[in-house]
């Protein structure tokens, strides 16, 4: 075991650490049985403890006796007899035949209900499909298995503890690994200071919100019927932006499942009522498909005048003329199309595995002109280095754990207004010419923490040396403007390849599409982004040949 990790009670360790984070800073947000646990959980043994947080750890919340082992913890039924006591664990928990089938092994199900099979050779599945109409009964796992050899623990503070969780994480993927992670050095973060009223939730119901629509979340991807859902789904959080935009991303998913199963009514008002990114192009292409043309066109033109997005807008260029020429109505001209360099290549059938990418970046590299496969990290990489005390800025609100890539509010529409002069002092190192020490000096000092823009398995001294010598500060501010004017969409799109030319101090970027395969719309706004701005792209198209 690495020495960080030399205590056989690191994991209870970690999980002290989170309720005492939580009983200083979210003690509010309690209700008495929440304090309770809290103050009560460290009076206990430590085998006790130890155990519970094992429990707690695992996936799901039924654990059999001969599951239940670990030597640093020694008797297991000496360490539950507490836990029991409190309540935190159940002995005899009912349970149906589908939870049963779960806990046994195939052999184990033959040798309960053979004389009930007429094939014991059957899939667990199929022998369950075959029997569960026999045993509608719920009951303890003793009583299935007709003897008390061994003994079932259900965990019944598994809700308690989710609850602790998304209150320290301000999110339910992150989980507790990431306390071994970072103790291992496998993953490292940047650690900002944090403020004493730093938090992700206001108040309880905030973390009711989370949770329920975590719930509706889950029920919605399990298959379950939309109006079940919905009749779930947690009101409107009008006054927490953060929680009305997974409830909107929520209904919208919603919208799209009813109309591609063809309710077009519904998907309609769960459109509007959503407001999340993309909703209003979804109603416009329901009523067109519903071939109520003129209600399209006057949100289409609506939309028109207010886009949301450069996205929006791009589609709403190919829907308007199409709505026009159905109602007869004249149509306005298309602007047009940018005109992109354009490179031709004939190249042999790849090997096996290896994609079009590779082998236009194969053929055309050499040790003059350098061509590497970035696609969408080396810009990003460079705004990260350039930009890093903005992005790391600890505003309120922010940052409020030890475990965040990047800050809780990156997507949010005010994210650069609210750091709006920490940008432009970053930006006006482009003009100075400070820029390079800036990020080379970061490339050293952050290298492996974790950000949302700096993939460092990908960025390597030699690449970022190479970049600064042959893209101009000035290339580098357009880039990094239109990157930051929209975070969420603009992250991505960026062209697959870069060719430098360092006697020069030049370079372009290339896109490249294989046979049959076409730019697609991130890709095409950032390709017209650079012609607008003369910023050097080709569009390389390859051909097969013997």
């Amino acid at each position: 075991m690495p020495a960080k990790l030399a205590d056989p009670f690191y994991y209870l360790n970690n999980f002290q650490t989170v309720l005492d984070w939580i009983g200083a800073r979210h003690r509010a947000l309690l209700d008495s049985a929440e304090q309770r646990f809290i103050d009560t959980f460290p009076t206990l043994p430590r085998p006790a403890r130890a155990l519970l947080v094992r429990m707690v750890m695992r996936k799901g919340e039924l654990f059999r006796a001969g599951k239940l082992r670990y030597t640093e913890i020694g008797s297991t039924t000496a360490a539950l007899a507490p836990l029991l006591r409190h309540g935190w664990v159940d002995d005899r928990p009912a349970i149906g035949l589908e939870r049963l089938f779960a806990l046994l092994t195939k052999g184990e199900i033959s040798a309960l209900f053979g004389a009930h099979l007429d094939n014991n050779r059957l899939a667990k599945a199929d022998m369950l499909a075959a029997l569960a109409p026999r045993f509608p009964q719920e009951q303890c796992f003793e009583q299935w298995r007709g003897a008390e050899d061994e003994r079932l623990y259900a965990l019944t503070i598994g809700p308690l503890c989710e609850r602790l969780r998304l209150m320290f994480f301000g999110n339910l993927h992150q989980d507790w690994s990431e306390f071994v992670l970072a103790e291992l050095g496998l993953v490292r973060y940047e650690q900002p200071p944090l403020s004493g009223n730093a938090w992700a939730f206001r108040h309880r119901g905030d973390v009711d919100v989370y949770l329920g629509l975590h719930r509706c979340r889950e029920r919605f991807e399990a298959g379950e019927a939309t109006t079940a859902v919905l009749a779930a789904l947690p009101a409107d959080v009008a006054d927490n932006p953060w929680l009305q935009s997974r409830r909107a991303k929520l209904l919208f998913q919603i919208a799209w499942q009813n109309e591609r199963e063809g309710d077009a009514e519904s998907a309609l008002a769960l459109y509007e009522q959503s407001g999340w990114s993309g909703a209003r192009l979804r109603r416009i292409r329901v009523l067109e498909r519903a071939r109520d043309w003129r209600a399209a066109l006057a949100l289409a033109r609506a939309a028109q005048l207010e886009p949301e997005n450069e996205a929006e807008s791009q589609q709403l260029a190919r829907i308007l003329p199409r709505l026009q020429r159905r109602l007869g109505l004249p149509v306005a001209a298309r602007p047009a199309a940018a005109a992109y360099a354009r490179l031709d290549l004939e190249l042999a059938p790849p090997q096996p595995f290896q994609c079009v990418e590779f082998c236009v970046r194969d053929h055309l590299t050499n040790a003059a002109e350098p061509v590497f496969y970035v696609e969408n990290t080396l810009i990003n990489a460079l705004f990260g280095l350039l930009c890093w005390p903005a992005i790391f800025a600890p505003v309120p609100g922010a940052f409020f754990h030890p475990f965040q890539t990047g800050p809780a509010d990156l997507l949010h529409p005010d994210f650069k207004a609210r750091r709006a002069d920490l940008f432009a002092a970053c930006f006006e190192l482009l003009d100075s010419g400070e820029y390079r020490q800036r990020m080379q000096r970061c490339f050293v000092d952050k290298h492996g923490l974790q950000s949302p823009f700096v993939h460092w398995e990908i960025l390597s001294a030699p690449l970022l040396a190479l970049a600064l010598d042959c893209i101009p500060a000035q290339h580098l501010k357009l880039y990094f403007t239109r990157l930051l004017g929209d975070i969420g969409a603009n992250r991505s799109g960026l062209p697959d390849l870069i060719q430098f030319y360092p006697a020069r101090r030049d370079y372009r970027l290339i896109e490249v599409k294989g046979p049959g395969d076409r730019v697609q719309d991130n890709q095409r706004r950032w390709l017209d982004y650079c012609v607008q701005w003369s910023l050097p792209v080709a569009v390389c198209h390859v051909r097969w040949v013997q």
